[in-house]
């Protein structure tokens, strides 16, 4: 009998991903375990020959064998370019300061912003 390892799955399509654990025989291949998971019955838009494949982040082929305790990853396409979204993030961020308070706003000045004095010396006249 063929040992059995434990791995998990994960697609992450939205708001509710899907997760499996799954008990696999040794030597098997990512592409079988996502068949025996039955993700693809469940997940109609995953497509194995577009959508790339990986174990914790980092791109695998069909054919790579699992290891026990691997997570297999079905990674969907970007949208939007990540460097993109990081440039128009700071833009935004940059694009409006915020006005800083001032005296005739009501702002408490402390002793030394009204002119008076600050250190040992504030306690002698």
């Amino acid at each position: 009998m063929a040992e059995r390892i434990k791995i998990s799955l994960c697609y992450a399509s939205g708001p509710n991903p899907l997760l499996r654990a799954l008990e696999v025989d040794a030597g098997t291949t990512i592409g079988q375990a996502i068949e025996l998971s039955g993700m693809l019955q469940d997940a109609p838009e995953i497509n194995l020959v577009t959508m790339p494949v990986g174990i914790y982040g980092k791109k695998k082929t069909l054919d790579t064998v699992v290891q026990a305790r691997d997570r297999v990853e079905i990674y969907r396409p970007l949208i939007v370019d990540p460097k993109n979204a990081r440039r128009r993030r700071a833009r935004k961020d940059t694009a409006a300061p915020t006005a800083l308070p001032t005296a005739d706003a009501g702002e408490v000045l402390t002793p030394m912003a009204a002119g008076g004095t600050v250190g040992p010396e504030a306690g002698k006249a």
